[in-house]
């Protein structure tokens, strides 16, 4: 418990406002896969269970979505006010998605511009 909160401190410092997306994108992977929970971040979702499910299954499901929401917590957590708020209603994936879709171009742009200037 000591090693995640001491890495998870990492993210109070460093906590998303836009620019810094990828350095934050990648500390929130650092977490959760020193946390055994990165697996959610790979897209792939679980199905609702049937009524027919069995306790195994049932079990893997709920673990599933236990991690599913912490990686959730832990994300919303690390975030500005101003993107908690537009983020809270959301899942892993359409945060993920919708972060991508804001903030990503524009670390390409930056990269692109740093790169002309250096050549």
């Amino acid at each position: 418990m000591a090693n995640s909160l001491s890495l998870r401190s990492i993210l109070d410092a460093n906590k998303l406002t836009g620019p810094n997306f990828i350095d934050w994108s990648r500390n929130i992977k650092i977490i959760l896969k020193q946390e055994k929970k990165a697996y959610v971040l790979d897209g792939r979702i679980l199905k609702e269970l049937s009524d027919d499910a069995t306790n195994e299954e049932q079990e893997a499901y709920r673990v599933y979505m236990d991690d599913l929401d912490q990686a959730r917590y832990v994300m919303l957590a690390s975030m500005a006010p101003n993107l908690q708020k537009q983020h809270e209603a959301m899942n892993v994936m359409d945060i993920i998605l919708n972060l991508r879709e804001m903030f990503d171009k524009e670390s390409h742009t930056k990269r692109f511009d740093i790169s002309r200037e250096l050549f």
